[in-house]
């Protein structure tokens, strides 16, 4: 059967994109007659608070979306995450990591973004003397080490992709060095647990997909199909994000109902010629992954 999910983090009111991201993963799962799943991803507890969790279920709930099962939420599986770090830890597969993103910086790291970079494997390299000596004065991180291995997939919306792990990767960070587990490894475990085997998300995480896939076969799992969808962007062609006060639920429920809200994605996507309200069944029996858009959508002004 079919699984799929929705797993929002709850840091700041949900925003259209992410109900787009929800909207097609519960069509394309119920359009299977396949299950479909809630998880908060609340793993990093200072940011996520759990006000904001309880609003993003009522602001799923006031748009009609329906889920199976209880909600998971991350922050109550914190003893899973730390057993599978223990079993990379058997297999040799983690060391400690002692580099601040200053540390990266003065090192030259080939960079990936804003706040990634490709780990050049300083600590990998550590004694256990220098470990301990090390540990004295800081805080690690723990890294997994990952081969020169070339990771392919094929993506529903995105097509064939291939990444290098050592050269367009690095080693990266499972459990950071104030304790919180990383996004890679929290959701490689849920979805593993959670039988998981479709998941729709946003075309911004796309470069994450590969070290997942590492995690899930080194963990003797099989991978899901990865469906990345387009981003919305706002009216001035800027990625939509929970600082856009004017694009989130808050807002728009202020100003629009459900009906109109969900016609309002559903003309974005492609669903339906113009932004008429509609219903999340009417949209079940319209949709089609064919019909979706791969670029990125600029919303009209609202």
């Amino acid at each position: 059967m079919v699984t799929g999910r929705f797993a929002p983090t709850p840091s700041g009111r949900l925003h259209l994109g992410n109900l787009l991201c929800c909207l097609l993963a519960w069509c394309s799962a119920r359009k299977q007659g396949g299950r479909f799943l809630l998880r908060i991803e609340d793993v990093d507890e200072p940011r996520c608070p759990a006000r904001l969790a309880d609003q993003c279920i009522e602001d799923l709930r006031f748009l009609g979306f329906d889920w199976d099962g209880p909600v998971l939420y991350q922050h109550d599986r914190k003893e899973r995450y730390q057993e599978i770090l223990e079993q990379l830890r058997e297999k040799g597969l983690t060391y400690p990591c002692f580099c601040t993103r200053a540390d990266l910086h003065t090192e030259q790291a080939p960079n990936l973004g804003d706040t990634q970079y490709i780990y050049p494997g300083t600590c990998a390299r550590l004694t256990e003397a220098e470990i301990r000596a090390k540990s004295r004065t800081r805080t690690s991180a723990i890294r997994v080490r990952v081969p020169d291995l070339e990771i392919t997939f094929s993506d529903r919306l995105q097509g064939l992709r291939r990444e290098n792990l050592a050269r367009d990767c690095g080693d990266f960070v499972l459990r950071r060095s104030d304790g919180y587990f990383s996004y890679q490894l929290a959701v490689v475990a849920d979805d593993i647990d959670s039988g998981v085997t479709e998941v729709v998300r946003g075309r911004d995480i796309l470069s994450a997909t590969p070290r997942q896939i590492f995690l899930y076969r080194t963990l003797g799992a099989q991978p899901p199909q990865w469906i990345h969808i387009p981003l919305l962007l706002d009216p001035q062609g800027r990625r939509l994000a929970k600082r856009d006060k004017d694009l989130d639920l808050d807002a728009l429920s202020r100003r629009f109902s459900p009906e109109e809200i969900l016609g309002l994605l559903a003309c974005a996507c492609r669903l339906q010629e113009r932004p008429t309200a509609t219903t999340l069944l009417s949209l079940l029996r319209e949709f089609d992954w064919d019909r979706i858009p791969r670029e990125s959508i600029r919303l009209p002004k609202l």
